[in-house]
Parts: structure tokens; sequence; C-alpha cells
């Protein structure tokens, strides 16, 4: 579909505002997936207060240029568009999470491609680590189940001390 020079100027303010403000976003390629998928992945990005944003690769690096972020720009193939976190208290890790788990659903029509995690450029590669980090959520009830273990031995090694004193 072709896009006029005024709406390319609008996009083009948008990505740079975007980019300017945002610290991470993860670059999707999503060659080959029907509108009705597409329309899957927003929604379950929503979810996660994740937005989804798709341009013109031309106008992406062209705004990712003037964007004064350190690193090299990530080979954007095939169709891209950028997830990001919608709100400043959304978890930064959201973005690359909700694509990777849509990616294991829809058999290679969705990739990542690279992105911006702490204001740095990062590849493929630094991008699928950080989509395989647990959510804050998933990472504070690790943290509970690693403080309650001890505790929990300690109650069943009480009580088995009880037990044993009783039938005596």
């Amino acid at each position: 579909m072709a896009v006029n020079k005024q709406k390319k100027g609008e996009i083009l303010k948008d990505l740079k505002e975007l980019f300017g403000r945002i610290k991470t976003a993860t670059f999707v390629n999503f060659h080959g997936l029907s509108v009705k998928d597409t329309s899957a992945l927003r929604r379950g990005l929503r979810e996660d207060n994740v937005r989804l944003f798709v341009a013109k690769k031309t106008l992406i690096k062209k705004a990712l240029g003037e964007a004064a972020i350190p690193g090299d720009i990530p080979m954007l193939d095939g169709e891209i568009a950028i997830a990001y976190p919608h709100t400043e208290d959304a978890d930064i890790t959201a973005s690359a999470r909700g694509v990777y788990a849509f990616q294991k659903k829809f058999d290679g029509r969705l990739s990542i491609v690279g992105g911006i995690f702490e204001r740095m450029f990062r590849g493929k590669e630094g991008m699928l680590e950080i989509a395989t980090i647990p959510s804050m959520k998933t990472l504070r009830g690790m943290f509970v189940n690693v403080i309650n273990s001890p505790i929990q031995g300690l109650v069943v090694a009480l009580s088995a001390i009880a037990e044993a004193k009783e039938s005596k």
C-alpha cells in the first residue's frame, strides 16, 4: 500500500518520539502472518500492556539512526513491527517475552530479529535471552518458594518429633 509523503512524515515523527521515550523494544519479523493471527498477536500483547507498531523499514531505520541509541542496529529483514511496553510501569521484558510466546505458536511466521533493551541495541540472540526471563510476578513467586522451603522442612521435622513424643 502506497503511503503519501505527509503520512510518512507523521509516521517518522511518531517513530522518533517512540524511540526517544522507550527503554526497550522488540523488532519482529511477521512475514506470512495472516490478519487474523496478527490481531491475535496484538490482543495477546495488549494484555501485557505491550503495543505493536508496524511501519516501513526505511522509516524505522531513519528514526533509529537519529535516536542516538548505542550499538549497531540489528538487521531488519522481512516485514518489521516494533513491540514495546505501552506504559512506564510495564515490565521491560514483556514485549520480548510476549513475542517469543507467539513465535512458538506461529511456526516460523513470526520471529524476533533484534531490539532495544535498556537503551542499547541488542541482536537476535540477546533479545531471545531476554525473552526467556520469567515475568516479575513469576520471579516473586519463585523467591517466596525459596524462602518458604526451609521453613516448611522445619515444620515437617517438628511435626514428626511431636508425633514421636506423643506415641511414647
